[in-house]
């Protein structure tokens, strides 16, 4: 089809809202009338494929980036998974424990968190991850494997960055929260690959976020849509900003660009 574009949505904040934990029925529809114009849909998140809400399938997308770029899939086809190695695996989960830090390990099957969790919302997550029926395992699990991480901490851990920098981008959540991600992907890389894929230009690429993960791929596409409810920083580099995700953000979005 001559003018599809790709459509590619971050989760939290900006499809899923962050009050309700459901997506806007705004949304919903207006999702489905972009396929029914013959765009794609693709979900570009960083959490894994293992811990996506019902709520986000319920939308039928076309494919998924998950994991900040180390999981692609298109009609539930994997096109591309970069994973670590069994090795590394285990030695992050050694290190984590060593200087006191409290992680989930993302895979595409299980999220692995530490059997002794400080920071009381790491605990609420692992809950909500439980009684959502995700796979949910032990850090000491022998068959730990995992493609990238998340990380909490209260305390100094400039011998933990040291050790994971020579293999891994961090992106600054909060000053207590990094994501790690292996090098050479991100949000934007995965964008990348689904364009060559499709040999689309990336001109023909709409990306829609509102937060600091959101970044490289807001960055990536002159088509960058920020939410009204997300960072300043990250609106300062929108090409459009939509009104907030409760108030039909990505319906609003769409429309005014003639998308729907």
């Amino acid at each position: 089809m001559k003018d599809r574009k790709l459509l590619f949505f971050d989760i939290d904040g900006t499809l899923l809202s962050e009050k309700t934990h459901t997506v806007p029925q705004s949304a919903k529809e207006a999702l489905k009338k972009a396929k029914e114009n013959g765009h794609l849909v693709f979900i570009n998140t960083g959490r894994p494929i293992s811990t996506i809400d019902q709520e986000i399938h319920d939308l039928n997308p076309d494919g998924y980036i998950c994991g900040c770029g180390t999981y692609i899939t298109y009609h539930d086809q994997v096109i591309y998974h970069h994973q670590l190695s069994k090795e590394r695996c285990k030695e992050i989960a050694s290190l984590i424990k060593k200087y006191e830090i409290d992680a989930v390990l993302e895979s595409k099957d299980h999220v692995y968190f530490n059997e002794d969790i400080k920071n009381p919302f790491v605990r609420e997550i692992k809950e909500r991850y439980t009684n959502n029926g995700f796979n949910v395992s032990s850090s000491t699990d022998p068959n730990l494997s995992f493609d990238k991480f998340t990380i909490w901490f209260d305390h100094d851990i400039s011998e933990f960055r040291k050790n994971i920098l020579k293999n891994f981008d961090i992106i600054e959540r909060s000053e207590e929260m990094l994501e790690i991600v292996p090098k050479g992907h991100s949000k934007a890389t995965g964008i990348q690959t689904v364009a060559d894929d499709f040999k689309s230009n990336l001109d023909h690429c709409y990306v829609f976020g509102d937060s600091f993960n959101d970044e490289s791929m807001l960055r990536y596409v002159k088509h960058s849509i920020v939410m009204a409810n997300g960072v300043h920083a990250m609106k300062d580099i929108a090409y459009f900003v939509t009104k907030d995700i409760e108030d039909d953000g990505i319906a609003y979005a769409l429309e005014k660009l003639e998308l729907i």
